[in-house]
């Protein structure tokens, strides 16, 4: 299937009311989430320590804290990309919150050793900061600038969001229907033929223009399609600024590898057996959030490290696609599929040329300096906001817990 990625557009431009019904459905997830992980672990959420992981307790009091030290507590929120993030911060609705929570100054390794807050004590702080988030929202003005951290507070959650989702995988914790619903494994698929895509060398304008800026139409060479994206729109730093590149001829599958076109390279031995599957008595199973059930083999092949999505394109004979070409392919190739899984890129995550670092400086920041690649697309357990084929995810190429996978290219 191919996203409908105008709920993503809306979403970097909503308004104030559009931005507070929003937060109240991303809050509710968390929620949901939240009680999931208190049904199958108890109210203390233990979990072993994991590189991978976080606490339960510490990752759903971050998402709280997050938000009031970017809305509530930053005074000069109003300012937007402009605000000093190093400014002084008024207490906010908890001793030591910032000790506990912030991930900036919070080592991951320690977050199993902090005397975090009971899960009464941080429902309650979710609460209460969430209340004020609203109210601040509501009275807030509606400019770009005054609406920047609220839009990022959303965007923030999503993202915390569906990692909720793929640790309840890694932990065998039951998820609730309604969480799950679009999961390949519960949902029809729609398989239509695979095809390759032939796509024209052209110049492609990758990354957001500026949207600082009122009035941008973007034109390379005289033969690229006007992109117009004004100063309404949220973007994140590492999508900025927009530059061209220049794309040869490339062709690329309309799908991404499925898990009948994966095995047999894992059955010849060229690649390594990948997370959450076994074969059983010649029958492929995966593990589905605590439960074995058989693979379907028309599903996207998922929780593929880059590692083993390069092992896979060298046996077959193909290669991953850049973040431009993907990105490139996912507006003008009508029979283009995405959504279900995110996809591995050959692209490393650096910065553009000319990148500035927004208010939230890690965001990037830890990325660039890390071994880190990009990701594109969205998977089953993103959220629709999120969703938009101009978004950078990276991960190192180790990683396999996410709910990515890979489309090939010819060589």
């Amino acid at each position: 299937m191919a996203v409908d990625f105008s709920v993503a557009q809306t979403a970097r431009c909503n308004n104030a009311e559009e931005l507070s019904t929003a937060l109240q459905a991303a809050r509710e997830k968390t929620l949901t989430l939240l009680q999931a992980y208190v049904d199958a672990l108890g109210p203390e959420l233990p979990v072993p320590y994991s590189t991978e992981l976080n606490p339960p307790r510490w990752e759903f009091g971050h998402v709280a804290w997050f938000q009031a030290f970017w809305t509530a507590r930053n005074l000069q929120r109003q300012a937007g990309i402009h605000c000093d993030p190093d400014h002084i911060r008024p207490a906010g609705h908890m001793r030591d919150e910032d000790k506990f929570y912030d991930s900036s100054n919070v080592p991951h390794k320690t977050r199993w050793d902090l005397p975090l807050p009971d899960l009464e004590s941080t429902r309650a702080y979710m609460q209460s900061t969430f209340e004020e988030t609203l109210h601040l929202l509501k009275h807030d003005a509606q400019r770009n600038d005054d609406l920047y951290f609220y839009r990022l507070a959303l965007f923030h959650e999503d993202m915390h969001a569906e990692a909720c989702i793929y640790m309840a995988q890694a932990l065998n914790i039951p998820l609730p229907a309604s969480l799950i619903k679009d999961s390949p494994v519960t949902c029809e698929l729609i398989t239509d033929e695979l095809k390759d895509l032939p796509m024209s060398a052209t110049t492609w304008l990758l990354g957001w223009s500026d949207p600082a800026l009122d009035d941008d139409v973007a034109l390379i060479e005289d033969e690229i399609t006007p992109i117009k994206d004004n100063g309404r729109y949220f973007a994140f730093d590492n999508e900025l600024p927009a530059h061209p590149v220049r794309l040869s001829a490339f062709s690329i599958n309309s799908q991404p590898v499925s898990w009948g076109r994966f095995l047999p390279a894992v059955e010849a031995g060229a690649v390594e057996t990948p997370r959450y599957i076994r074969n059983q008595g010649g029958v492929w199973q995966t593990r589905y959030f605590g439960q074995w059930v058989e693979l379907n083999l028309d599903a996207p092949a998922v929780h593929i490290s880059k590692d083993q999505a390069d092992a896979w394109c060298r046996w077959a004979g193909r290669r991953l696609p850049t973040e431009a070409e993907w990105e490139y392919a996912a507006y003008h190739a009508s029979d283009f599929q995405w959504g279900q899984v995110w996809e591995w890129t050959s692209s490393r995550f650096v910065p553009f040329k000319g990148f500035v670092a927004h208010p939230y400086r890690d965001y990037s920041r830890f990325g660039f300096e890390e071994h880190r690649y990009v990701l594109k697309g969205a998977s089953w357990a993103t959220d629709a906001r999120m969703a938009h084929p101009r978004y950078r995810n990276f991960f190192p190429p180790e990683r396999c817990d996410i709910h990515a996978g890979f489309r090939s290219c010819a060589l």
